[in-house]
């Protein structure tokens, strides 16, 4: 427990727990330097990417572990240039300070901007920045539902047929 004590202690003074904006390639270098996982959401003003920026700072702060930054793609163009940011917002997986994987758009978040903060925390956790163990942490868990069942009587709800 300590050693876990002493992690998030370090994870906090290097700005986890937040989603916080940057403003130049040298603050990008210096986080994805100084920690093994980042999200980085490239943006600019715009309502999808403002929607993807509300789902993210939820995340920020149920997923410690991982540093949350966004940077205006426009005002970058060298980074973004040579990240191959294209399509806004793109959102950038970055492990031990190597850019591992994209979530571009909305494609896998739904396909539409009324995706629940599940669906990136879902995709996060595939991509392995943040520990997702299928769980939802945003909800309590909840046990699987399971019926009662006598044995040798048929219910209506478990035929196939219509």
């Amino acid at each position: 427990m300590k050693k876990m004590a002493k992690k998030r202690s370090r994870w906090i003074s290097l700005g986890h727990g937040e989603y916080s904006e940057i403003f130049s390639e040298k603050d990008f270098f210096s986080i994805v330097k100084a920690s093994d996982h980042v999200v980085c959401h490239f943006y600019r003003e715009n309502w999808p990417c403002k929607v993807v920026g509300k789902h993210l700072g939820i995340l920020a702060k149920q997923h410690i572990e991982t540093r949350f930054i966004k940077i205006q793609a426009e005002k970058n163009p060298f980074l973004a240039e040579k990240l191959k940011i294209v399509v806004l917002p793109t959102i950038a997986l970055i492990k031990n300070a190597k850019v591992e994987d994209y979530v571009v758009g909305f494609d896998e978040l739904g396909g539409s901007d009324g995706f629940s903060t599940e669906e990136p925390e879902e995709r996060l956790g595939k991509g392995e920045v943040i520990f997702f163990e299928g769980e939802s942490s945003l909800k309590p868990s909840k046990k699987p539902q399971t019926r009662n069942v006598r044995h040798g009587s048929k219910s209506n709800d478990d035929s196939d047929s219509e």
